[in-house]
């Protein structure tokens, strides 16, 4: 009798904590793609300002500069700001900016999303239930150079056109880094 109650007091003891193991292993997956989200979508948040800094006019020759057997040559000229080598530049420095994030937490759905600490134009924001810290700061950079390394060609390719609704169509659809349902809400960076 006494070794019948022990084994069913193992038994349930044995799935609770196999239970909160899952759980918090959902959680940690969670908050990991909560990070990886936010990072993609303010590296984009990023890079179309930074394209959006430089004059429109200014362009770059591409193409090969060796004279054809006809005797032409293959350059075209493109805007400079959505260059290649324009953008390789831009994602070398990109993820340094992840330290002007500031992490908050939703109450309703307890997911973070990443907000950025001091506006380009000078205006006041609220940032009273931000915290900034160097956790969310490596986090957020770390990510970041990690969706730069394996989406790098990605980037390029959204970035070297003119493209609506990049942050949705680079970090959800094409990358799958945020959930489709959530891109709504992350949309005040």
């Amino acid at each position: 009798m006494w070794q019948a109650k022990m084994s069913t007091y193992l038994r349930v003891v044995s799935f609770c904590l196999f239970l909160c193991f899952f759980l918090h292993a959902g959680q940690s997956a969670r908050q990991g793609q909560d990070v990886r989200c936010g990072a993609c979508r303010a590296l984009v948040d990023e890079l179309e300002w930074a394209i959006s800094q430089v004059d429109p006019k200014k362009k770059i020759q591409t193409g090969s500069f060796r004279i054809n057997p006809d005797g032409s040559q293959s350059i075209k000229e493109v805007p400079f700001a959505r260059s290649e080598g324009h953008l390789l530049e831009l994602l070398e420095e990109v993820c340094d900016k992840m330290k002007d994030y500031g992490e908050r937490i939703d109450t309703s759905t307890n997911r973070k999303t990443y907000t950025r600490a001091n506006s380009r134009d000078g205006k006041t924001m609220d940032l009273s239930e931000t915290s900034f810290d160097s956790r969310v700061t490596s986090s957020l950079k770390y990510a970041c150079e990690t969706i730069v390394e394996h989406h790098e060609d990605e980037i390029i390719e959204f970035f070297s056109h003119e493209t609506d609704n990049v942050k949705d169509k680079l970090c959800s659809k094409r990358t799958d880094l945020c959930d489709h349902a959530l891109t709504m809400s992350h949309d005040e960076l």
